[in-house]
């Protein structure tokens, strides 16, 4: 997940099903000069997005979508070879082990700062500072 000017003409995925966290996301991903595509509030709606778009070069994931479980979104995204970050209520134990090295973002969290970090180098299991 690196880009050297911050996230300019790259495609994110964002998978929340909480409005405005969801929008904070992505405007902060806006900032940075990425498309957004979504954001999603179900694994139906997710999947759909990933089938419809092709060029999908990252995806933020909301672990625990209010009627669904996101990890079928997550299994997609990697099918397809895109990286993700998980940004959850959660801790990184409620996640099966296939996906424990995957970025993960406890909320609450900065959206701005988790923008920034998509900007940098991948750093698997890598977490937001506290």
């Amino acid at each position: 997940m690196s880009r050297r000017d911050g996230l300019g003409g790259r495609v994110i995925l964002v998978v929340e099903d909480d409005w405005l966290i969801a929008e904070d996301i992505a405007v902060a991903i806006r900032r940075e000069g990425a498309r957004v595509v979504g954001p999603a509030a179900s694994s139906d709606d997710a999947l759909r997005l990933i089938e419809d778009e092709p060029g999908i070069d990252l995806a933020v994931l909301d672990v625990a979508l209010a009627h669904d479980g996101g990890l079928e979104v997550a299994d997609a995204l990697e099918a397809r070879g895109v990286p993700f970050v998980f940004a959850t209520g959660y801790d990184r134990a409620i996640l099966p082990l296939r996906f424990q090295g995957a970025p993960h973002w406890e909320k609450p969290f900065d959206a701005d700062a988790l923008a920034r970090f998509l900007t940098a180098p991948a750093r698997p299991g890598a977490e937001h500072p506290a």
